[in-house]
């Protein structure tokens, strides 16, 4: 899968630099995002509870916690070395859970084989011409039938910086600044529900979104994929009665 390299390497870079301050995103002192935390991670939980998960990417390990609470085991991985570096100091039981450096883009050196997937903030960090493609890679990694849980964030002004576009982009840009006064642009798409199952619909059955006033999140079934479909389908007229 060829995405900007540049895109890509500006991306880590930010993230690498905001990993000792990023976990604050999820102790501000608002009533609303507090109680749609609450409701995200219980949601997480029934959706890999007893399952095989495959986490990405994990960030500082902050939602691998609430999976591994109920998950049969978890692989976590990620590009940022330094959200890698917390995420291992958060001690969950190594027999569990596993981290992992490594590409969303390429996760052919992730071993196993999953039953279920997580992807919590990072569908607003995919190019748009590429999601349809990170999608079906991402599926290639879970079983038939695995079912994912995805959660973002929902567009609101003024909220995590000034969000900006290229005349020759498609996607949307947020400027931040860290809090060592670095200026960053950060590709972050939004959707709406609409837009979700549109984007959805491809590859996934049973699809469920709910979208709050600051998150969404949805879980959804892995689709068959078309040619495999088919070959199924007439393997079954063929044995008919």
């Amino acid at each position: 899968m060829q995405t900007s390299t540049h895109a890509r390497a500006a991306l880590l870079d930010y993230y690498n630099l905001r990993a000792p301050e990023y976990d604050a995103v999820y102790r501000r002192d608002e009533p609303v995002r507090q109680a749609e935390l609450a409701d995200m991670a219980m949601a997480l939980k029934k959706a890999t509870s007893g399952r095989r998960v495959l986490e990405v990417p994990c960030g500082t390990g902050f939602w691998t916690g609430v999976i591994a609470d109920t998950a049969r085991h978890v692989v976590a991985v990620d590009a940022s070395s330094q959200m890698l570096a917390l995420a291992r100091e958060r001690g969950l039981p190594r027999d569990r859970v596993q981290f992992q450096l490594g590409d969303a883009y390429r996760l052919e050196a992730t071993p196993g084989r999953f039953d279920a997937g997580v992807l919590n903030f990072w569908i607003s960090h995919v190019p748009q011409a590429f999601l349809h493609e990170f999608l079906r890679r991402f599926h290639e990694r879970l079983c038939t039938g695995a079912t994912v849980f995805a959660a973002d964030n929902v567009y609101l002004p003024g909220v995590g910086g000034e969000l900006v576009s290229d005349l020759d982009s498609e996607d949307t840009y947020k400027e931040r600044v860290l809090g060592d006064g670095s200026e960053h642009r950060v590709l972050k798409n939004y959707y709406d529900a609409g837009q979700l199952r549109r984007l959805l619909e491809p590859h996934a059955t049973d699809i469920e979104i709910h979208t709050g006033s600051c998150y969404w999140w949805t879980t959804y079934q892995v689709a068959c994929p078309a040619g495999v479909a088919k070959r199924l389908t007439q393997t079954e007229t063929d044995g008919a009665d």
